[in-house]
């Protein structure tokens, strides 16, 4: 580290980052993932909106891998486990100033939670803030805002299906990709999904919001970038989602024996600071 301050200090600086770190996990919340497709293949329709909908991921997939960005730059990847109710993802902060990166990690299985924190370059702050590197089961009666907690939130984590579902113009493109344009402004359901976005700001803009969508070989939904246009102060960002490693990525499942512990204090302090 590069410089040292007192506990209280260490241990609000850490506080502040997972705070900042759980906010990322906006990509992954808000509605829930089964409002998509109905099938792991799309369908040969002549409609590419349809065929778009139908490669969405649904509760009968396996196992797969997912990762994202939001309109902030924040990043998430981790696993679905549709079969297992599962779900584990993983948020990377850096903090500059105190020299050192903060890796978050969550995994839920049905009704049960744990979370992992690595502290790369500051093993000591670890130390001191009593916090263990294997995976510590939460008590959610002991966390003051449950929802900063990932849960299960079904087999579209990036909320796509309720994106698409508002899609407009679709067409496929010589190279297999699909372009368009949603409207941000006309569901509830797509507002909460891109809860982060400053709507407002983009005035008319966020009424056709251009994207473009790939579908995998396999017939699944690969990836899907939103182009946020610039309004006011905000540049233009990138809303990705990625999914992949269908039936190949490991199935989720609670750690058990050396692997875990009850979290102590210092955990609960960190998610209610």
């Amino acid at each position: 580290m590069t410089q040292r301050i007192g506990t209280a200090g260490l241990l609000r600086r850490v506080a502040t980052g997972a705070t900042a770190v759980l906010a990322a996990t906006t990509l992954l919340a808000g509605c829930s993932g089964d409002t998509g497709g109905t099938s792991a293949s799309p369908s040969k329709s002549p409609d590419p909106k349809t065929d778009l909908l139908a490669a969405v991921p649904d509760e009968k997939d396996p196992t797969f891998r997912f990762s994202g960005t939001d309109e902030t730059g924040s990043a998430v990847s981790g696993l679905v486990d549709p079969a297992a109710k599962g779900t584990e993802l993983t948020v990377t902060e850096k903090d500059a100033e105190a020299g050192f990166t903060m890796k978050l990690s969550f995994r839920v299985v049905e009704e049960r939670s744990f979370m992992k924190v690595d502290f790369d370059g500051a093993d000591e702050l670890a130390a001191l803030l009593k916090l263990p590197k294997k995976w510590m089961e939460l008590d959610e009666t002991k966390i003051e805002d449950p929802e900063g907690v990932p849960g299960y939130e079904g087999a579209d984590p990036g909320n796509t299906g309720v994106i698409l579902g508002v899609a407009d113009g679709v067409a496929k493109q010589a190279d297999g990709s699909y372009t368009g344009t949603v409207d941000l402004t006309g569901d509830p359901a797509v507002a909460e999904a891109m809860e982060g976005l400053d709507l407002a700001a983009l005035a008319d803009k966020a009424k056709a919001v251009p994207f473009t969508a790939t579908v995998g070989p396999d017939g699944n939904l690969a990836t899907l970038t939103l182009d946020i246009p610039a309004a006011g102060k905000k540049k233009a960002a990138k809303y990705v989602v990625k999914y992949y490693d269908f039936g190949t990525a490991p199935k989720i499942t609670a750690p058990t024996g050396d692997d875990v512990q009850a979290a102590p204090a210092s955990a609960y302090e960190m998610l209610n600071g």
